[in-house]
């Protein structure tokens, strides 16, 4: 008696040649999670624990962190890991369940141009912030 498998569903697609793209973008999944649990966690132990938590939050407490280039450098960081962390999980879900490469084309298209727009918008804010606009 022999044992037979099933084809798998998803059609074969040949090796791509990328080199150590995959290992490289494997490696930094894990060192920006790590990064993203020390930003993110600090992050919300200052602004939602800390002196009176989420109450104090408004316009001029913005403008006196943003202020600072510790903060500035801090909100960028997490807004760039956070982007690129995300889009490259994005990116890998894309690859494997997207069973047309027009559709995977598209698809990461989509993503990139996304991810550009964000992370484009988000240090824009961070570095123009205009903390003399009065406060309404």
């Amino acid at each position: 008696m022999t044992l037979a498998l099933d084809k798998p569903r998803s059609p074969r697609r040949p090796a791509a040649r990328r080199g150590n793209f995959e290992m490289i973008s494997w490696l930094f999944m894990r060192i920006s999670g790590l990064a993203l649990i020390v930003l993110v966690l600090g992050h919300l132990f200052i602004m939602n624990i800390l002196d009176g938590g989420v109450h104090r939050i408004n316009f001029a407490f913005v403008a006196g962190r943003w202020s600072s280039p510790f903060w500035q450098f801090w909100d960028l960081a997490m807004l760039w890991l956070a982007e690129i962390h995300g889009g490259n999980g994005l990116r890998t879900v894309i690859n494997d369940y997207a069973r047309k490469d027009s559709t995977r084309f598209w698809l990461k298209i989509m993503l990139y141009v996304s991810m550009v727009l964000i992370l484009a918008l988000g240090s824009y804010v961070i570095f123009t912030f205009d903390a003399t606009i009065p406060a309404n």
